[in-house]
């Protein structure tokens, strides 16, 4: 496997994890399965003109653009299952870390991928519980005749993603804890990343350390600087290119999309709390 680090922005990072081999049917797991008939149905729906489920597909893809590009990350993740574990520690699945070593070190690549692998892991537990609660309060509407219980699988999808997201996690720890990922600097990134790299140098530091994405307070001298969106859609589709991984072209879309939002969300509200901050000091 192939795990990429994409920076979005100056303090957000993309993790994609490009799985090289495609297990036989075989040899695929009950939950593999699932996911594969599962993208085959919803396909099938989005191929239809009109009817319920074109409605399901139209609304369905607007909720699903809208769940965190952190947790198709770690989805892109396979689950770490006893087959994998034991190839991956007798060397027989390779895995690689490839990044931009221009705005991420080498010294400092796993200790993204690490972070990016843990830092939702409360959040993911607490959101599985929340979906399991919700079931069983959902359940009756099947009991409406026609309609589809949509609310009570949209709560199974999303514990299945959150159980997903999880257990993408896991694996990562279980490849950091180990050291069973080979660094693997790009060039085709480095060319790509340069000409976009930011001019100071606290930006391109914060890129290769989360940790800096704290919001910072008005007399914090060491604060990092404003974030910056390093991708546009279009550099999104040159990068897909350049890598040859057309797969990846739907999580750079969504990812840039909401960083993009965020970005303009908190110049907003910066705008908003200086504007307010100035009518108080001329009323004073």
């Amino acid at each position: 496997m192939r795990f990429f680090l994409l920076p979005i922005s100056t303090r957000r990072t993309l993790l994609y994890c490009q799985k090289l081999q495609v297990l036989p049917t075989q040899k695929q797991t009950l939950v593999d399965r699932a996911t594969i008939y599962a993208a085959k149905l919803w396909a099938g729906w989005e191929k239809k003109d009109k009817g319920w489920q074109k409605k399901v597909v139209v609304y369905g893809n607007h909720l699903l653009r809208r769940i965190p590009y952190e947790e198709w990350g770690l989805k892109s993740v396979p689950p770490l299952s006893t087959r994998r574990r034991t190839e991956e520690i007798l060397g027989k699945d390779k895995n690689y870390l490839v990044f931009p070593e221009t705005l991420i070190p080498s010294t400092k690549a796993m200790n993204v991928l690490r972070t990016l692998g843990t830092e939702r892991e409360s959040l993911h537990k607490s959101r599985l519980i929340w979906c399991f609660v919700g079931m069983p309060i959902s359940a009756p509407f099947a009991l409406v005749p026609i309609i589809p219980n949509l609310p009570f699988f949209y709560l199974v999808y999303r514990a299945w993603s959150h159980w997903r997201a999880l257990a993408g996690g896991k694996h990562i720890r279980f490849l950091t804890g180990r050291n069973l990922l080979s660094l693997a600097p790009s060039t085709v990134l480095d060319s790509f990343y340069t000409p976009l790299l930011p001019s100071s140098s606290a930006s391109k530091e914060s890129i290769a350390d989360p940790d800096r994405s704290e919001p910072s307070t008005a007399n914090d001298t060491d604060a990092p600087e404003e974030e910056k969106i390093l991708l546009s859609q279009d550099h999104g589709r040159q990068l897909v290119e350049a890598l040859d991984i057309p797969e990846l072209e739907v999580e750079l879309e969504r990812a840039i999309w909401q960083v993009d939002t965020a970005i303009q969300k908190q110049k907003e509200e910066k705008s908003k709390s200086q504007d307010t901050a100035k009518g108080e000091r001329r009323n004073v």
